[in-house]
């Protein structure tokens, strides 16, 4: 009789994307060719894939496609895994919104929702969901090309902290978060989060 083993999941975060820093959330642009280069990278020691997930978004799908096609793996897009849309700070850079009501969202970006944004409390929901769909069950090595929002969340869940702690996690553009997902009754764990020497 085998042994059941423990599961991996990678967390990638998308590359840079053309237009520079925004806040995007649904908002639609591509990778850029910088963007694509950090993506190569990062899953240049991902051997074995299982499968791959993503977030609907081009900047993560984009490039989930061609590599599960390279790969011969099986893609698999989620919208649970999409970033927190930001409603009327859809696509602007952070010196194009007002200044108090972007030191409103700094100061709380949990509890302040920006106008006609989806509410963090939403946005946890619908992001765990996902997660929990992504550790219920899957192949032995799972990579997932997501948002640095989502991965807040998820770190924050794994780990225990609270939300606002949460968001204080750095997930540069490119990095990557491995968490271990054992065998029941086992609980996930992080292995490694950052960016890789490239």
């Amino acid at each position: 009789m085998s042994i059941p083993a423990d599961r991996f999941i990678v967390l990638l975060r998308h590359g840079e994307v053309l237009g520079g820093a925004r806040f995007r959330g649904g908002h639609d642009d591509a990778l850029s060719d910088a963007g694509w280069a950090q993506l190569r990278a990062a899953v240049r020691g991902e051997a074995d894939l299982g499968q791959i997930v993503s977030s609907p978004s081009r900047r993560c799908a984009d490039f989930a496609r061609a590599l599960a096609a390279e790969r011969g793996v099986p893609l698999d897009v989620r919208p649970a895994l999409a970033e927190r849309c930001f409603g009327d700070w859809e696509g602007l850079a952070a010196h194009q919104i007002p200044a108090a009501e972007l030191t409103r969202f700094w100061d709380d970006p949990v509890g302040y929702t920006p106008p006609a944004a989806e509410p963090f409390a939403n946005f946890r929901q619908r992001v765990l969901a996902g997660w929990h769909q992504l550790t219920a069950a899957g192949a032995a090595h799972t990579l997932v090309l997501t948002h640095g929002g989502v991965v807040r969340v998820i770190l924050a869940e794994v780990l225990g902290m609270n939300d606002c702690s949460g968001m204080l996690i750095e997930v540069p553009p490119g990095s990557l978060t491995r968490l271990r997902i054992p065998v029941s009754p086992g609980r996930p764990s992080v292995m490694a989060h950052g960016v890789i020497d490239r």
